[in-house]
This record gives structure tokens, sequence and C-alpha cells, in this order.
């Protein structure tokens, strides 16, 4: 299982809040998250996403996809994937790998 550290991020909004922008995105991990396809946390600035990398493919795609279908005419994409292949991670075990040397 892969983590991916993703910020989509809609160019030329009338309005420096984008609020509504990652309340869209929110509603498309939901569906993946509701299929048991994907976990995922939003956080004040980006959002974790666990999964299958092809799958975690698939969702990038379409969270980057849907500002365009609110109108916006650019989107920059940021990600950043942990793909650890000799055991299995998850967001909570890591936070908790990290919470047992504090």
């Amino acid at each position: 299982m892969a983590i991916v550290d993703v910020t989509v991020i809609p160019i030329g909004t009338n309005d420096p809040s984008v609020s509504k922008y990652v309340a869209n995105i929110q509603t498309v991990l939901k569906k993946y998250e509701l299929e048991e396809k994907i976990t995922y946390q939003l956080t004040p600035m980006n959002t974790i996403i666990e999964g299958e990398l092809s799958t975690l493919f698939e969702v990038i795609k379409a969270i980057h996809e849907a500002p365009f279908s609110m109108g916006i005419n650019r989107v920059a994409t940021n990600i950043r994937i942990d793909d650890r292949r000799d055991k299995n991670t998850t967001m909570q075990g890591k936070l908790e790998s990290v919470q047992k040397h504090l």
C-alpha cells in the first residue's frame, strides 16, 4: 500500500479562498472511500491518501480534474508518494512509529 500527499491548487479564482474547491475534492475522495478503495485525511495544507498505487493514480487524476468541472481553467497539483515495498505501511502506522520514540 502506498501513501500519497497531494495538494490541488486552482489557479485564477475570483476569490482568495479556495475552500469550495477543496470541499468539492473531498466529495470525490469520499466516493472512493465509500467504495473501500482508499483511506484519506484532510489536513490544513493538503490531503493524505492511502491505497494501492494504481488506484491512487486514478484518484489523483479525478481530484486534479475536479476544479476544472467548477469552471477553473488552470490547476497545479503537487504529489509526493511514499511507496514502501518491504512491509505494509499505513498513515496510522507511520504516526505510531514516531510516537513510540517520544
